[in-house]
């Protein structure tokens, strides 16, 4: 009876050794789509009032959330039984976050100007302002689904060739850390000026260490969130250009010779503008 117990014991040592240094081969392989994904979801959840940006990122972490606990299953079971439908849903993913990415340049070189001062003298109403929060929170949970299920993919093939339950572990792992961590760190983020506030009063003194840090946060926050709409145009057509250039081959023979960052950005951008044109002309089309 003791040394079945202590046999058992030493399974789950020896599953947890496994799962650890799966974990940590994974994390490494998912380490740029983590990055790419918290440049992303911080610029879209950025650009809502101060008393706001807390309930809204936590509306997004729960559908994040809900997001993986729909993937994961999926994932598992089309990677054992149609392996194939893994590659379509990411080409398709991959073709809007390319239309997405393209869009934001367009807009940026377009539109910019456009209404400028109008728009700062508009005065919305309560129910106007909750459905544009609620329509920026579902775009930023539909791309975070398509980002979850590149994160997802990715650390189920290095784990392909384990045991199932040292793959559900070790993918719910890392599952978990793009949700838990990108999110906290968002949070961070966003409530940075709160936080040089709270250190500027810490104390009555005018030119304290306190004073200097909370002041640099404070001036900080409009330059690091300007940052992260650019980072996260360059994240999405990164991350598109990363799908075709992983999933389709005859994309590497095209673009050797150069540095493959520069690659991914180049398909990303080429396929995005391919997709923006594609419904700008659809668009004309039915509104002729």
């Amino acid at each position: 009876m003791a040394s079945g117990f202590f046999a058992l014991l030493d399974d789950i040592a020896a599953l947890m050794d496994d799962v650890a240094a799966m974990s940590k081969i994974a994390g490494k392989k998912t380490a740029g789509i983590l990055g790419d994904d918290l440049a992303v979801n911080a610029e879209k959840a950025s650009g809502f009032v101060s008393s706001r940006e807390l309930p809204v990122l936590w509306a997004i972490t729960k559908g994040s959330m809900l997001n993986k606990i729909i993937i994961l299953p999926v994932a598992f079971a089309l990677s054992a039984f149609l392996p194939i439908a893994v590659t379509i849903i990411l080409l398709l993913g991959g073709l809007y976050l390319a239309y997405e990415g393209a869009e934001k340049v367009h807009e940026y070189l377009f539109h910019r100007n456009h209404g400028g001062k109008e728009v700062l003298h508009e005065e919305l109403t309560k129910a106007q302002i909750l459905a544009q929060e609620k329509d920026k929170i579902k775009s930023a949970i539909f791309t975070d689904f398509i980002l979850s299920v590149e994160i997802v993919i990715i650390a189920l093939g290095t784990v392909v060739s384990q045991p199932i339950t040292i793959q559900i572990i070790v993918v719910s792992i890392i599952a978990l850390i793009a949700t838990v961590g990108v999110y906290g760190i968002v949070a961070l983020i966003v409530r940075m000026d709160d936080f040089g506030f709270k250190l500027i009063d810490l104390n009555e003194e005018d030119d304290s260490i306190s004073d200097k840090i909370g002041r640099f946060l404070v001036n900080a926050l409009p330059v690091v969130i300007r940052s992260l709409s650019v980072i996260g145009t360059i994240a999405l057509l990164l991350v598109a250009g990363g799908i075709f250039m992983h999933n389709l081959e005859f994309l590497h023979h095209w673009f050797t010779g150069i540095p493959s960052i520069l690659g991914e950005f180049i398909v990303g951008l080429i396929v995005g503008v391919i997709c923006l044109s594609i419904v700008l002309l659809v668009k004309k089309i039915i509104k002729r």
